[in-house]
């Protein structure tokens, strides 16, 4: 009994001089508050690793700018000369289009490659540009470029022309002649009536010969046939065109109604094209991370492209004139997790649905924060940094003025966010107060029953 008694008396005293600690103005309570040399010893080991961001209203507003990436390969006076370039770099693959600006009244021609989503896309055009053509090309976000991009898809569009690929079938029509005309009939489509362009790059056609098809018009075909049968029949009428697009396509995979793959035809397709084609996206969809894969002046380039901005407002430069070989991927909504713990009613894990979530929303599907306990100043939301040097951006709002919770509605969650509501200091001291007071209590009683035995 004598060696239980001075244990409990040597936990009591243990208990009385934590006590004793924490009133003379330090906190042993984990996550509670840190201590100015607390700080100091945990901020030395990575600086600038942490960026504590308040949210404001400007803020949200550069949050919300949806802005493209453009390169601006070069500038011109001489149009002629930037027409030049915009053949040459279409050649290469590239989605061209040129803006006039006027400067000291004098008109000059940009020509521009874009828009890409991100930086990182329209760098590494800007290098094999750059390295190709011995231009000076320069990057730009601005509001202009955003808003040029739009103009840069309608110029794109009008722009596109269908080039002839390996496996296609053309249909060959020379009128008054129909001897050179394969006939077709009710069991013989025009697919199956026309010439296919052989792995060679060529068709064979009466009095020609081989004739070269691959890579070019269907214009610049048929002004090589009329000009050889020129030296057999007196002005040949001659027309040319594909019966059936087989060599060109894009590949639309993921979580879309039916993964396929697209013909590329003589009719441009964008990526809502693409979608629409394959029945639209699937229910369990993540909508901004759609990721498409090209390549352009053969350099494998990947995008990764926000489609709620798109569908819900309209934002046009995330749509793309798309390519052949362009692989378009639709990845699930399993990863779009945002989680809400801390001093709130029910800490839980959240989805990220296609219309979004707010900070607003994922603090209401938790029952929202704990009034009785809650620091309105200290709610923070946790997102990770791509960069190297930095690990965290830590984003805060201060909602202890009711106005501010405004915001809350406004701030938009990434997926995996970390959401964290702080409890007020007073209520910390009152949850300690309560854990040392049972403490002590057990103590007491533990006690009383030595001392009857």
């Amino acid at each position: 009994m004598c060696a239980t008694f001075k244990a409990s008396n040597r936990v009591g005293r243990a208990a009385t001089l934590i006590l004793g600690v924490i009133l003379s103005g330090c906190t042993v309570v984990p996550g509670a508050h840190i201590s100015g040399s607390g700080v100091n010893g945990v901020v030395t080991v990575q600086k600038d690793a942490v960026d504590l961001i308040p949210i404001t209203q400007g803020l949200i507003r550069e949050m919300r700018s949806q802005q493209a990436w453009v390169v601006q390969v070069a500038s011109f006076v001489d149009k002629s000369k930037a027409k030049k370039m915009q053949r040459v770099l279409v050649s290469h693959g590239f989605s061209v289009f040129s803006k006039n600006v006027q400067i000291s009244g004098e008109n000059h021609h940009r020509v521009y490659i874009g828009p890409k989503s991100d930086e990182s896309s329209a760098q590494a055009i800007k290098r094999k540009v750059d390295s190709r053509f011995g231009t000076q090309s320069i990057v730009l976000n601005s509001p202009e470029a955003d808003s040029d991009s739009n103009m840069a898809l309608q110029g794109q569009l009008e722009d596109y022309t269908y080039l002839v690929g390996a496996g296609d079938v053309l249909n060959i029509t020379v009128w008054d002649h129909p001897e050179l005309t394969i006939p077709q009939s009710g069991n013989r489509s025009a697919a199956e009536a026309g010439n296919v362009v052989h792995k060679d790059g060529t068709i064979f056609y009466p009095y020609v010969g081989k004739v070269p098809v691959v890579g070019r018009h269907v214009t610049k075909i048929r002004e090589d046939i009329t000009r050889d049968l020129g030296r057999y029949i007196k002005e040949p009428q001659v027309d040319v065109s594909v019966a059936a697009f087989r060599s060109q396509r894009v590949f639309v995979s993921g979580a879309v109604m039916e993964p396929s793959t697209v013909p590329v035809t003589n009719v441009p397709m964008t990526l809502l094209d693409a979608l629409n084609a394959c029945g639209g996206m699937a229910p369990d969809a993540d909508w901004r991370s759609v990721t498409l894969t090209s390549t352009r002046g053969g350099e494998l380039i990947k995008e990764t492209l926000d489609l709620s901005a798109l569908y819900q407002r309209g934002v046009l430069s995330q749509n793309r004139l798309l390519g052949p070989n362009d692989v378009l991927h639709v990845p699930r909504n399993d990863a779009l997790k945002v989680f809400v713990m801390g001093d709130v009613m029910k800490a839980g894990t959240q989805r990220i649905d296609r219309s979004g979530l707010t900070l607003a929303e994922a603090l209401n599907n938790v029952g929202g924060i704990n009034e009785a306990t809650a620091d309105a100043a200290g709610i923070f939301v946790l997102r990770a940094n791509d960069r190297a040097s930095k690990l965290v951006d830590i984003y805060q709002l201060d909602a202890s003025m009711g106005p501010m919770l405004v915001l809350s509605t406004q701030f938009r969650l990434e997926p995996m966010d970390i959401v964290y509501v702080t409890s007020a200091p007073i209520a910390r001291w009152n949850k300690l107060l309560t854990q040392l007071t049972g403490s002590l209590s057990g103590i007491y009683q533990i006690d009383r029953i030595n001392n009857r035995n």
